[in-house]
């Protein structure tokens, strides 16, 4: 199945969207007047946001039937943004895996309808809650959905004796048993400005500069072997 966002039709008489009961699909959290804004669009009119284990369901109430979803695999960002020169809103960020397109492309859909094909060329979709203060829930949720759906290259990864950002000791990266400051590229540190969240920016930020200055002290040392030959 391609990825990306999708049309969301399955919605029961209730309203509330029918889930995929045999493969251990459940709802984690409801949020009413909810509204989203895809990629560059204006935000939609205010509808319903579903998160179950599995997806991101989104349903309109101004017109019913109309809905959006995508698999909690296809979300490879999501962060709490409060800036008001990135966006108007308090809102939540996504970014989604999508198929390649063209410049010329991304361009028309700002303009056009939205259709199956249209959606799965969208790359960016916020959330932006009625309430904002409840949006480090949400982002609480999302980050637990993620654990449950883990990327299976990370997992291919991980199996190799790569890991994770959490399995750092000291401060240092951890491959096999060593932990590894030299040859990792500072660029994996930089902070994302789009969202912060529980300072974890901040320890990136330190990070970094462990890295740099264990580097400075490895330059000074083959200096001195140079000079004293």
């Amino acid at each position: 199945m391609a990825p990306g966002l999708k049309i969301f039709a399955d919605i029961a008489g209730d309203g509330t969207p029918r889930l995929e009961d045999a493969s251990g699909e459940e709802l984690v959290c409801v949020e009413r007047a909810a509204s989203v804004a895809l990629g560059r669009r204006a935000p939609e009119a205010p509808g319903t946001l579903f998160v179950t284990t599995r997806r991101v369901i989104w349903l309109s109430e101004a017109e019913k039937g109309k809905g959006y979803a995508v698999e909690f695999l296809d979300i490879t960002l999501h962060a709490v943004s409060r800036d008001p020169e990135t966006y108007p809103s308090p809102c939540l960020y996504m970014q989604i895996e999508t198929e390649a397109r063209s410049d010329d492309e991304a361009g028309d859909l700002d303009s056009e309808p939205l259709g199956e094909l249209q959606l799965a060329k969208i790359s960016e979709m916020r959330i932006i809650l009625s309430d904002a203060a409840q949006l480090d829930s949400l982002f609480d949720a999302f980050c637990h959905c993620a654990e449950l759906n883990p990327d299976p290259a990370a997992e291919q990864n991980e199996e190799s004796g790569w890991f994770n950002g959490e399995y750092m000791a000291d401060g240092d990266w951890i491959h096999g048993d060593e932990p590894m400051v030299d040859g990792i590229d500072p660029e994996f540190f930089t902070p994302n400005p789009i969202g912060e969240n529980d300072g974890s920016d901040l320890s990136r930020s330190v990070l970094e500069l462990q890295i740099n200055d264990q580097r400075f002290e490895d330059a000074d040392e083959d200096e001195v072997r140079e000079n004293g030959h």
